[in-house]
């Protein structure tokens, strides 16, 4: 890289790995309770001022009852039968990451979409920070592009990158190289 250099990791810079198992805890119980389908009792997990901050489409969410109200409910009447299957976890003192993904039903209105009785796939990476015993933040990427092309619907009107994949189109590449 040329020129100055941003600091990196900042925010997990004075992790304190004591806490790595306690984090493990919480995240799990929580996975558990999100499988159970649990809106009341999410205090067990939540700090009630977390913040649940998501990709375009998703929004960010300030405290649990917004996130509850904004994201929990509206999803789970999108999503019947729905079950989360984390792939991979990574605990790191008072940090988590997940990647994985979420088998469902379309059983309601999802971005515009009519429910098609559809079972889809909505993969996920979730990033939190856990402080006392509770979930703080939450950083969280959902595919909802790929929930939508599951639903017949291309969010990027024939423009998405996977045309070079498929040899459809000639990838443009910068006029110089590095």
């Amino acid at each position: 890289m040329r020129g100055s250099r941003p600091q990196q990791a900042a925010l997990t810079a004075d992790t304190d790995m004591t806490k790595t198992e306690q984090t493990r805890q919480v995240i799990e119980s929580m996975v558990d309770g999100l499988n159970d389908h649990k809106i009341n009792g999410m205090t067990d997990f939540f700090a009630e001022t977390f913040r649940w901050m998501g990709n375009a489409g998703c929004g960010t969410k300030n405290g649990l009852a917004e996130f509850q109200r904004n994201w929990q409910k509206p999803f789970q009447a999108a999503f019947s039968d729905k079950v989360c299957v984390d792939e991979a976890r990574l605990f790191m003192g008072e940090w988590a990451a997940a990647f994985g993904r979420q088998e469902a039903r379309h059983s309601g209105e999802f971005m515009g979409i009519a429910a098609t009785g559809k079972r889809v796939e909505i993969r996920y990476m979730d990033f939190w920070k856990v402080e006392e015993g509770r979930i703080t933040d939450n950083w969280v990427m959902v595919d909802f592009p790929h929930v939508m092309q599951q639903l017949g619907v291309d969010p990027f009107a024939g423009q998405g990158w996977e045309k070079y994949d498929t040899g459809e189109a000639t990838p443009s590449a910068p006029d110089h190289s590095l």
